[in-house]
C-alpha cells in the first residue's frame, strides 16, 4: 500500500530527507526549498508533490521533468493557500490596529473579488479550504469528546449570559472535553474564553479566580461594534495575564464569509474558511460529544437545524449527537424552535438525545455524564 507523507517544516523536509532514497508520496506544503537543490537531486522524486514551496528556478524545472508535481505559489494573495497549520490568534491579530491585520487584510481581499471570482481566486480559496480541514483532521481530536457551543454574536461580555456560557466551557474542559465554536465574537468568545481557563493541570479555584479576573476586564469593553481595536486589545491583556502555555485547549472555525465580525483570541487553533457552507459542515460534523445551543439569531437556527437534519437521517445510533437547547422560555417563547424539532424527533432514536434546559451548568451534567 502506498505510504503518503505530509512535509510542512524545513526540519521536517531535512531529517526526512536523510533517511530515504524515493520521495514517492511526499506532499510537501508550503516550505522554502531554495538552497536544497544539490540534496533533491540525490534522491527519487517521482511522485512527490510540492504544494507552494520556495524553489530556485532550475530545481522547479528539474522535480518537474524528473516526475514530481510542483504546484505553483499563486501570485498576489495575503494568504498561504497550501499553509500547513490552522493560524493563531497572534497571526491573524499581527498588527496594532486590526483594520490592518493579517484578518482584516484577506477579509478585504475576498471583499474586493466579490461572490463569484474568477478562476484564479476561487482556485486560491478551494486550496485554501482543504488545507485548513486537512491541517483540523492532523489535530486528532477524539470526535466523541469533542462538544460544540453554539450562540449568537451579539451576546455582550457584560451580560449574564456571557459569564454563564464561560463557565459551562470551563467546566466542560475542565471534565476532559473539547469546546469548538464559531470562534467569533458574543457567545463563541465566551465559550473559548471559558476553555481558555479549563486547564485540569490547574486548580479549580485557581481558573475560576482567573476566569473571573478575565470577565472583568473583557467587560470594559462589551462588543466589538464601538471599537474593534478596543474589544481586541482587551482580550489581548487577559491572554498575557494567562499565556497559552496554562491555558486549555479549544478550536474556533470562524469563517471571512461572515469577516465583520472580528475571530476571537481565545481558541487556542483557528480553523478559518472562506466557504461558510464548508465551515459549517466541519464544525458540526465534528461534535459527537454533543452540540449546546445557547441564544442567537438566524445563524444560530441554521446550525440548529443542520445538527437536526444529521441526527434525523443518522445512519446509526452512534451518529445521534446530543443537541441541548439552553433557555426554556426563549427556545419556547422568543423562537419557539423547540416545538418543531420535539415533532421532528417523536419516534425516532434521536428524541432521547434532545434536551431543552434552563441553565448551561444542566448541559455539563448532561455530556460529562
Amino acid at each position: 500500500m502506498r505510504q503518503y507523507l505530509e512535509i510542512e517544516t524545513l526540519d521536517e523536509f531535512d531529517e526526512h530527507l536523510r533517511h530515504t532514497h524515493s520521495l514517492n508520496g511526499w506532499f510537501v506544503q508550503s516550505v522554502d526549498l531554495t538552497g536544497r537543490g544539490a540534496a533533491l537531486r540525490t534522491k527519487d522524486v517521482a511522485g512527490a508533490a510540492f504544494l507552494g514551496c520556495g524553489l530556485d528556478p532550475e530545481v522547479e524545472q528539474w522535480l518537474s521533468a524528473a516526475g514530481a508535481l510542483v504546484f505553483p505559489k499563486l501570485p498576489a494573495l495575503p494568504f498561504d493557500p497550501y499553509r500547513g497549520q490552522l493560524y493563531t490568534a497572534d497571526e491573524l491579530y499581527d498588527r496594532p490596529h486590526y483594520a490592518h491585520t493579517l484578518d482584516a487584510r484577506v477579509y478585504a481581499w475576498s471583499r474586493r473579488v466579490g461572490p463569484h471570482p474568477a478562476a484564479s481566486p476561487s482556485l486560491a480559496m478551494a486550496l485554501h479550504d482543504h488545507a485548513i480541514s486537512n491541517a483540523l483532521d492532523e489535530l486528532h481530536l477524539a470526535s466523541d469528546r469533542l462538544v460544540g457551543v453554539m450562540g449568537g454574536h451579539a451576546m455582550a461580555r457584560d451580560s449574564a449570559g456571557y459569564a454563564a456560557a464561560a463557565r459551562m466551557a470551563q467546566a466542560l474542559t475542565r471534565a476532559g472535553r473539547t469546546v469548538l465554536t464559531g470562534g467569533g465574537p458574543g457567545a463563541m468568545e465566551a465559550a473559548n474564553l471559558g476553555a481558555w481557563f479549563g486547564s485540569p493541570e490547574h486548580s479549580s479555584a485557581e481558573t475560576a479566580a482567573g476566569l473571573a479576573e478575565a470577565l472583568d476586564v473583557l467587560t470594559r469593553v462589551p462588543s466589538f461594534h464601538h471599537s474593534i481595536d478596543d474589544w481586541a486589545r482587551t482580550a489581548a491583556t487577559v491572554r498575557r495575564a494567562w499565556p497559552a502555555e496554562r491555558a486549555g485547549h479549544s478550536v474556533g472555525i470562524p469563517t471571512w464569509f461572515y469577516g465583520h465580525e472580528p475571530p476571537n483570541q481565545f481558541a487556542t487553533a483557528i480553523a478559518k474558511y472562506f466557504q461558510n457552507a464548508l465551515r459549517e459542515d466541519t464544525l458540526l460534523h465534528r461534535c459527537r460529544g454533543g452540540i449546546v445551543f445557547l441564544e442567537g439569531a438566524a445563524g444560530t437556527i441554521q446550525e440548529l437545524f443542520q445538527a437536526t437534519t444529521g441526527n434525523y437521517y443518522a445512519a446509526d445510533d452512534t451518529l445521534i449527537a446530543p443537541l441541548v437547547l439552553v433557555g426554556r422560555e426563549y427556545w419556547t417563547q422568543t423562537l419557539p424552535a423547540w416545538s418543531l424539532l420535539s415533532a421532528l424527533a417523536a419516534g425516532r432514536p434521536m428524541a432521547e438525545r434532545l434536551h431543552l434546559v434552563d441553565h448551561p451548568g444542566e448541559a455539563v451534567d448532561l455530556l460529562t455524564r
